[in-house]
């Protein structure tokens, strides 16, 4: 594949492969290339959020999957350091429509910002010396280097408060100094000399104040873009795509299943254990305890149960049985239950095949309130509440420790792929976790012996870090967003389970 070389206007628009993204882009595009690229940096997100919680983020291991998927996606990365215009314009302009998408509350904002910075940190520490001070001066933090007469005379005091720098390295070393409000951070740290108000930085520690200047100005970004939204909002053309990213889960929808009809009724309790991810574990046990569930719970339950392979016929029988053993008239069921289901599976209204939810629309949509059973348990779950769910169902102290731990981080996902591990005794679970089906799919693989389980030794025997891979979001996955059956299939579902 060839690529575009920057010349001219090119060159300066786009004049180095990194870029604080303080400008937004001005030439028009279309709808078609403006998912494209939405979508591909949302994957490359997803990406850094899972290996940044799966390796350390200097290892060889992060750095090469980080490239590899830079490649694969046609984004910057360190071979294009100096002449692809096309893979830096799409830097640009996803970056901002992303921004959009994700300003829109703080979660949203949060998650964003860590994920770029994550990004960022890594690309401005793979450019070479030379890179690297081109792009300092044109971001305007070119520090002032000190001379080796200086250094020579600091040479103790900066060994002595440098960690890991003995006097050699000192002398090797090229050494800046910077106002203390941007070594901040060095400073609470005690990783650096402070002498008269300001601090003396090695070139290798530089990357820690662009990353603070960076979060800064992409933060404050964030909160005037948030301000502006009413006026976005006005767009009949990007609202729906705008709001359908900031949800978006980008792999297979699960509308389809090989497996309809294959499952009884009489193995969805025992299934419910052995397979089921904890939010619709959650619902069944609900159901079966109330023989009723609200409305969010019965959408969010009666999709999945669909997608793992519920014939029309079986899910009309198995939520008739259940109701009537509570409060309702099997008369009722009949003239309102049973319309809303025929219609989740297109054979009512708009005779729209409605998909099962994904993570991210159950964690990002539809809060529960008092008495719902819907949600993600990891994202709407009280901490102590959550603890003693984790212990009824015989999870070790270890591991509720370890989830609880990715709760805290607001690895919502990452919690539910421990959960994955712990429940079905497998130390890697060798995929990315997206959606509550594909839990269900991969649990019956595991336990039916269609797949291995990953385990991972290093050259001492024990366990290496895991490896989230990528396979659920791969560049074969088709985005829901491409579908046609994207976030406004769901107007008329509200008639689905209406009543109480």
């Amino acid at each position: 594949q060839r690529y575009a070389r920057l010349a001219g206007d090119r060159r300066e628009r786009y004049p180095h492969s990194l870029q604080f993204y303080l400008e937004p882009p001005t030439e028009s595009i279309s709808l078609v290339e403006f998912e494209s690229f939405a979508i591909d940096r949302l994957r490359l997100l997803k990406v850094v959020e899972n290996l940044g919680v799966s390796y350390v983020r200097t290892s060889d291991a992060y750095k090469v999957k980080l490239e590899a998927e830079l490649r694969k996606l046609k984004f910057p990365y360190r071979a294009l350091a100096e002449d692809d215009y096309e893979a830096r314009r799409k830097d640009h302009i996803s970056h901002f429509i992303l921004r959009l998408a994700y300003c829109q509350s703080e979660d949203l904002r949060r998650w964003f910002l860590q994920q770029e910075m994550d990004l960022f940190r890594y690309r401005f520490n793979e450019l070479t010396e030379s890179l690297m001070q081109k792009f300092l001066e044109h971001v305007n933090l070119s520090f002032e280097a000190i001379g080796e007469d200086l250094k020579n005379e600091l040479a103790n005091e900066l060994s002595t408060s440098t960690p890991g720098f003995s006097l050699s390295k000192v002398k090797e070393q090229m050494f800046y100094k910077v106002g203390l409000a941007d070594a901040v951070d060095l400073f609470r740290a005690r990783r650096v000399f402070i002498k008269d108000g300001f601090a003396y930085v090695p070139f290798k520690e530089i990357d820690v104040i662009v990353l603070n200047n960076y979060r800064t100005k992409l933060s404050k970004a964030l909160a005037l873009t948030a301000r502006s939204l009413p006026s976005i909002q006005s767009d009949e053309r990007l609202q729906p795509l705008l709001n359908h990213l900031s949800h978006s889960y980008v792999g297979p929808d699960y509308s389809v299943q090989n497996n309809t009809g294959k499952i009884s009724l009489e193995q969805i309790d025992a299934l419910s254990v052995k397979s089921f991810p904890l939010c619709m574990r959650q619902l069944h046990r609900a159901l079966r305890d109330s023989h009723h569930l609200r409305h969010g719970g019965r959408m969010q339950y009666g999709l999945f149960l669909k997608g793992i392979g519920l014939t029309l016929e079986q899910a009309l029988e198995f939520w008739k049985k259940e109701f009537i053993r509570g409060k309702v008239e099997a008369d009722k069921f009949d003239k309102g239950y049973a319309y809303s289901i025929r219609h989740s599976y297109g054979k009512e209204g708009k005779r729209t095949d409605y998909t099962p939810y994904s993570c991210m629309k159950i964690i990002m949509s539809n809060p529960p309130s008092q008495g719902d059973y819907h949600g993600c348990p990891f994202r709407h779950s009280d901490p102590e509440l959550l603890k003693q769910k984790l212990q009824t169902y015989k999870i070790p102290p270890s591991g509720i420790a370890q989830v609880l731990e990715l709760v805290k981080g607001m690895h919502y996902q990452l919690a539910c792929q421990k959960y994955f591990e712990l429940t079905h005794d497998v130390d890697d679970i060798g995929f990315s976790l997206n959606h509550p089906n594909q839990y269900f799919t991969e649990s019956q693989k595991l336990l039916s012996g269609g797949r291995e389980p990953k385990k991972e030794f290093n050259n001492s025997g024990n366990f290496q870090q895991k490896n989230y891979s990528q396979e659920s979001i791969n560049s074969s996955s088709t985005p829901t967003s491409s579908n046609a059956k994207v976030d406004t299939e769901l107007e008329g579902l509200e008639a689905y389970f209406t009543e109480d």
